[in-house]
């Protein structure tokens, strides 16, 4: 990556604020469940403290509170676990700026500072210059972390480069190349397996990585707009009428390509979606009054066989519905797969990461990315804001 990098900038004796991507699901209790982006940050973290920082002051998102203050989305649990992580005291604030927060800063003891939830202030998400002058006086230099962020031109990632020296923190650099190098220049072969509900979603993915990809593996509720442009009979499975004609676009153009396309051929159907009673597994045409939930066992086997000369695979949406355990074996059998392959597996965040880590696999993939949006339209070739915002070397 040829932008400035974290190691490229001395932080001693001075205060760094570091955008960190904090936005963790929580239970009813306001737990942790997932602290996988807590932990994801605490290399830059642990890195610019013992470069000498005199503070690190940490700010993120939680939520979409909408500019108005939602108890259930501070970030008081996010601080408590980060004083577990790094065993020592840290300030968590009630409010992220203003004189009441420089001053609270300056007198505190403890090094680390945790701001409260940016999108208290609505001028976070419409990127204000003034939010971001105030996010930038509280500090010396800024670090950018927040790589679940980076696609969004927000103040605290893009507006507050306009008034601080800016560096890429460890996981946002760790992102860029990973999510880079399967877009600019894969190992081959290269697989890509594209999941999830919509076609018309992943069609920029699909247009960016097609020509560089040997081989497309097709699962999730998307697969059934593609079978359906085959002429297979779909019965009442997830279906985008008006995608239909660029399935069969995407198709002929694979085949143009040389892409080897591999569809589901038996599926895991239920008559409610909600309702795993009575699933069972159909081959070729899904019945009337039924929906395709899950792959099937010959589609396992199938997907399998069209993985395993890979180097490197893209993994990107679900095949299946993960969630329900009735519904979740086709996604379950194909990520241990992944994870056992000697291949760089690189795994978009979101749903994909969710079903990865709800399975235990998360040490058998190469890389988990911690972003579902930005990794989305990082593969799609787009420059991400957060990223733009960062000076070259």
């Amino acid at each position: 990556m040829n932008k400035i990098t974290i190691k490229d900038v001395n932080y001693s004796g001075k205060k760094v604020i570091i955008r960190c991507d904090f936005n963790v699901p929580l239970d009813d209790n306001l737990n942790i469940t997932d602290d996988l982006r807590i932990v994801s940050a605490l290399p830059t973290i642990k890195y610019v403290l013992g470069q000498g920082a005199s503070k690190v002051i940490l700010m993120s998102h939680m939520g979409r509170p909408k500019g108005e203050v939602i108890e259930s989305e501070r970030l008081t649990p996010v601080a408590k676990r980060l004083e577990e992580l790094l065993g020592q005291k840290v300030l968590k604030l009630d409010d992220c700026v203003g004189d009441k927060v420089k001053a609270a800063i300056a007198a505190s003891k403890e090094k680390v500072v945790v701001l409260e939830n940016l999108r208290f202030h609505k001028g976070e998400t419409k990127n204000d210059p003034a939010f971001a002058k105030q996010l930038a006086e509280l500090a010396d230099l800024y670090v950018n972390d927040a790589f679940g962020s980076a696609h969004r031109a927000h103040a605290s990632t893009e507006g507050i480069t306009q008034f601080l020296p800016a560096a890429a923190g460890f996981l946002l650099e760790k992102e860029i190349e990973f999510l880079s190098k399967a877009v600019e220049s894969p190992e081959k072969p290269f697989a890509v397996i594209l999941g999830g509900a919509k076609v018309s979603s992943k069609i920029a993915l699909i247009e960016n990585i097609l020509p560089k990809a040997d081989t497309v593996v097709i699962g999730g509720g998307m697969a059934y707009t593609f079978l359906k442009a085959q002429g297979i009979s779909i019965g009442k499975s997830l279906l985008e009428e008006e995608s239909i004609p660029l399935a069969k676009d995407i198709l002929a153009k694979a085949k143009t390509l040389g892409v080897e396309v591999v569809l589901p051929c038996d599926y895991m159907v239920a008559q409610e979606f909600d309702k795993p009673e009575g699933c069972h597994v159909v081959s070729g045409n899904i019945p009337d009054g039924w929906e395709g939930v899950d792959i099937g066992p010959k589609s396992q086997e199938a997907f399998k066989k069209a993985l395993a000369k890979s180097k490197m695979i893209v993994w990107n949406g679900p095949v299946g519905v993960f969630e329900v355990d009735a519904f979740s074996a086709g996604t379950k059998a194909l990520a241990e797969y992944v994870s056992k392959l000697d291949a760089v597996s690189i795994v978009g965040g979101g749903d994909t990461a969710a079903a990865v880590k709800k399975f235990g696999l998360e040490e058998g993939m190469t890389h988990i990315s911690t972003g579902g949006g930005a990794s989305l339209e990082l593969l799609e070739g787009k420059e991400l804001p957060g990223v733009a915002a960062i000076k070259n070397k």
